[in-house]
């Protein structure tokens, strides 16, 4: 069987089988590319995903649509099938990891290949701790010989298919924190790195921005930044209120007696045991209630007359 070269709208070139060649080319029929599109051809796994991944770039806008459905419909057996192949080409590699990363059965596998780029290894490190989403269901395609195509899938053109897997940009943790369900951003708040921890402590959803306090790695340089900052989930002051390990750092206690949102009866605890200049800096700010600038002003005329 020989092999002929194609190439996707980048210039990247791939060789292919004699068997895949009729369907690839602008010059074939339409309906010849979109049967094959569909995944209704039997091929070798890894000439079907080729020829499928190739037909993702056909000028064909309908062609486009259905070829990226068959590619996002591929079923975790076909995949571990076709990942034995060491030699799979690194875009094609990528563009599996960028649809199929959320099929924890393979992640494995995308994570042992030889061909693996970094990219694509950062996206599965960054999923590692997350929940499966469950895999979306295809349809099944006609059954053909060899079992290739069958495990593809087949459905009509989706509007939401229509894009391209090359031109598709990495998600940062912050693009894909916006996907996620609160089941699974609670979870990344609670054992996700610091880069996690640092989106989520802004979520929206005070369960979500809760967990980030309560996760384990947090430090207390983290701790004090957030004691820092104009949170807007008092449950968040209230935890690092009652942990006795980060209020006996100082820079806390201070932190957390200059913020509005400390309960104020844990703030005037943290005003009474500051030193004399932090006292003084309390009692002359204009950021905090006047409750605690009060407070600050009688122990530090106290502290004076007691001399």
């Amino acid at each position: 069987m020989g092999n002929s070269a194609a190439k996707v709208a980048d210039k990247v070139t791939f060789k292919i089988s004699s068997a895949a060649a009729p369907y690839l080319g602008a010059d074939k029929p339409r309906e010849v590319r979109l049967k094959a599109a569909a995944g209704s051809v039997s091929l070798a796994p890894t000439d079907f995903v080729l020829l499928i991944y190739y037909l993702c770039h056909d000028p064909d806008p309908e062609v486009k649509r259905v070829a990226m459905a068959s590619l996002r419909a591929l079923q975790a057996p076909f995949l571990s099938e076709l990942l034995l192949n060491d030699e799979l080409h690194p875009r094609i590699l990528d563009a599996l990891v960028q649809l199929h990363f959320k099929k924890t059965e393979l992640c494995p596998l995308f994570a042992a290949h030889p061909m693996l780029s970094e990219k694509a290894a950062a996206l599965l490190a960054a999923q590692e701790f997350l929940s499966a989403a469950p895999a979306a269901e295809a349809e099944p395609a006609d059954c053909c010989a060899g079992g290739a195509a069958a495990a593809a899938g087949s459905r009509g053109p989706d509007p939401a298919d229509d894009d391209q897997v090359d031109e598709a940009v990495y998600q940062s943790k912050y693009q894909l924190a916006q996907s996620l369900g609160v089941g699974e951003k609670i979870k990344a708040a609670l054992t996700g790195d610091k880069e996690w921890r640092g989106i989520l402590i802004k979520d929206s959803n005070k369960l979500v921005s809760g967990a980030v306090v309560k996760n384990p790695r947090i430090t207390e340089g983290e701790v004090l930044t957030i004691a820092k900052s104009a949170v807007q989930n008092d449950e968040i002051m209230r935890v690092i209120c009652a942990n006795k390990e980060w209020v006996k750092n100082p820079l806390i206690k201070r932190a957390l007696a200059e913020n509005s949102k400390t309960p104020l009866p844990a703030a005037l605890r943290f005003v009474a045991s500051l030193s004399e200049k932090d006292l003084a800096m309390l009692a002359k700010s204009k950021n905090v209630s006047t409750v605690i600038a009060s407070q600050a002003r009688r122990i530090l005329l106290s502290k004076k007359e007691s001399r």
